[in-house]
């Protein structure tokens, strides 16, 4: 029996190329909303070029075009949105066709995270946060069958530079900047792991109504655990420099667009532990490598193997 056909609005995106392969793999009918103009972009040829070779059904449509939105939910079972940030609100227009369309069994809802529901975060991730979680309560009030995955760290992100600000690009091997005192665990996920588990989640009903929490024990990792892991790849011992919850609070004040939001979404996992600070109950939610034991996820230790 073929899985349910799902569609991805934001397909192209960060995370959304990495689910679109997962449900091609996985045996799915896979849909990707596309505009016009995307097909002709150069920067996403590549994307659309490896799309076309996994066999993917490209829909010509639009965020901000309703109808367009509907014709292609009434396509398939299920829709997932990737959309970026800046598009977050405007998921509304996705729910509102999919009350339309009514025919979608389950939409995911772009959110592949912290829980929003469960943060303590400053701004500007506040209100990033908050928006996720208006889009939570619209998807329940309007009774549409829903799954939140909160993923928590993009191991690709947050991993090559050990969180070090300024964008390096492999871990640092001389110093180290831990924000906070380093003791709250944080949870790292490859993209691909990310991917398979959501693509899992689509047909089970364990998921339905549920948030899916990608928690896998062998990746929560505190700064400090992080640290010592690295350095006991490299051999060498690193200077460690802390920087306390007050200094961090006003880096974030005085930082610009996009380090204010990074550094607030470092502060709210590495200081406040958001990750990992409470308990998953059944009630609203249910762990990813628990309910699929048979993947084979990545773990942090292997993962930094790649930057000896």
């Amino acid at each position: 029996m073929a899985g349910s056909k799902i569609l991805l609005i934001g397909g192209t995106g960060y995370i959304g190329k990495f689910i679109v392969e997962a449900s091609v793999k996985a045996g799915h009918p896979t849909y990707v909303l596309t505009r016009e103009s995307t097909l002709s972009n150069s920067a996403k040829s590549s994307i659309i070029h490896k799309f076309n070779d996994l066999s993917v059904n490209l829909v010509i449509g639009d965020l901000y075009d309703h109808q367009s939105l509907v014709n292609a939910i009434k396509q398939v079972d299920v829709v997932i949105s990737t959309v970026a940030r800046s598009l977050l609100a405007d998921q509304d227009n996705i729910i509102s066709a999919i009350k339309q369309a009514g025919n979608v069994k389950r939409f995911f809802p772009s959110e592949f995270g912290n829980d929003v529901d469960r943060s303590n975060a400053v701004e500007p991730a506040k209100s990033a946060y908050a928006t996720k979680a208006r889009i939570r309560r619209t998807i329940e009030a309007e009774g549409i069958p829903y799954t939140y995955v909160s993923s928590n760290f993009f191991a690709a992100y947050f991993l090559p530079s050990l969180s070090q600000p300024g964008g390096a690009t492999s871990p640092p091997r001389d110093k180290v900047v831990i924000l906070g005192d380093g003791n709250p665990k944080a949870v790292f996920n490859k993209e691909e792991d990310i991917a398979t588990y959501i693509i899992k989640a689509v047909d089970d009903p364990r998921t339905l109504n549920k948030i899916l929490y990608i928690r896998p024990s062998a990746n929560a990792l505190s700064f400090n655990d992080l640290v010592s892991l690295w350095e006991n790849k490299i051999g060498k011992t690193l200077e460690r420099i802390y920087v306390p919850e007050e200094q961090l609070i006003k880096q974030i004040q005085e930082s610009s667009p996009p380090l204010n939001m990074i550094l607030s979404i470092a502060h709210c996992v590495y200081v406040k532990g958001d990750h990992t600070n409470f308990e998953i109950e059944p009630s609203f939610g249910v762990e990813a490598t628990t309910l699929y034991p048979d993947v084979k996820y990545t773990t942090v230790d292997e993962f930094l193997n790649q930057f000896l």
